[in-house]
């Protein structure tokens, strides 16, 4: 039984890599026809994005060390607290109305107990600084040997997204794959429980973890895209930023107007034994979206366009009296 059931894993990470494979193509095929409408506008305003990152690289006098830890830290971190901080004063003061009325678990969080989110910050800073901040030191020797890092020349607004379909791709693979791992029995009880002690997760949750886990399931798929290819800082600012502002959405336990759903992680943090990556592309081919399939809360994954939250349009069925 053991050695068909690793059989059957090896296959499927075969058909993945044959599926994303093909994917990443044709997202290149797709991106190679729109940029080019987009890159017309990226180089008009070129000339004052270029001057504005050659004053930036000039007023540290070149000290790459420096030029790093602000783009690949300070502004990823920047961007998170931020954006975590306006869904805080919702969480715990349920102001402004028009954020807390896109609640996706109903009655829960509402609002948020203010001793486990100070526990939720404590683990979260600790995180950030204490194993994040430190990570960013083998990186940082990995992209001076690369020698692209901090070129003068600011890479093609074409290439940048190329590179950000790279990065998603490698790190919905080493996501789905270290989490899935993280779920076994012994792993969990050490490790993940600790993330799932939100079953309603709030925005900061995103990276409140074990250590272990924030190592090898939060930080390691984000920089391994980066480091493969030798990116640039300001490319790595911007992927670090958008992929932790991205979590956030996905945990924060409002589906609102004009943002990505997060119905799906939301519905992991419910459910436990479902919805394990980032795109979805691996839990379809493993199977581990089935229940999420026949769930309200797959009507609700999509990008509402209207201000009429999904809860009202498309609502639980009423529980059965017992």
């Amino acid at each position: 039984v053991a050695c068909s059931q690793e059989e059957k894993f090896w296959d499927a990470v075969k058909i993945t890599a044959y599926v994303l494979g093909t994917g990443l193509l044709i997202f290149t095929a797709l991106v190679n026809s729109v940029s080019r409408y987009v890159q017309t506008i990226w180089d008009i305003s070129g000339y004052f994005w270029q001057t504005t990152w050659l004053k930036f690289y000039y007023l540290f006098e070149g000290k790459e060390w420096t030029i790093f830890l602000l783009g690949a830290g300070l502004v990823p971190c920047l961007a998170f607290w931020c954006f975590n901080g306006i869904l805080m004063v919702a969480d715990v003061t349920g102001k402004p109305t028009f954020i807390t009325r896109y609640r996706i678990q109903l009655g829960k969080n509402d609002p948020v107990d203010t001793k486990k989110l100070r526990q939720a910050i404590y683990t979260v800073l600790c995180n950030q600084f204490f194993i994040s901040l430190p990570m960013l030191v083998p990186m940082f020797y990995v992209m001076k040997w690369w020698g692209n890092t901090f070129s003068k020349e600011l890479p093609t607004f074409h290439w940048f997204l190329v590179e950000l379909s790279i990065f998603t791709l490698i790190e919905e693979i080493l996501f789905y794959y270290s989490h899935r791992l993280v779920h076994l029995p012994l792993l969990y009880k050490h490790i993940h429980k600790k993330h799932h002690e939100w079953t309603a997760p709030i925005g900061v949750v995103s990276v409140y973890a074990h250590p272990v886990e924030h190592i090898f399931s939060n930080t390691l798929p984000v920089m391994t895209g980066p480091m493969i290819m030798g990116s640039h800082i300001v490319s790595i600012a911007a992927w670090f930023s958008l992929a932790l502002i991205t979590t956030s959405i996905s945990h924060c336990g409002y589906h609102l107007p004009f943002l990505p759903s997060p119905e799906f992680h939301d519905f992991h943090h419910l459910k436990f034994n479902q919805c394990y990556g980032v795109l979805g592309v691996l839990d379809y081919l493993h199977g581990t979206d089935t229940v999420f399939r026949q769930s309200k809360a797959f009507q609700r994954h999509k990008f509402l366009l209207s201000l009429t939250p999904l809860s009202e349009s498309i609502p639980e069925a009423p529980k059965r009296a017992e």
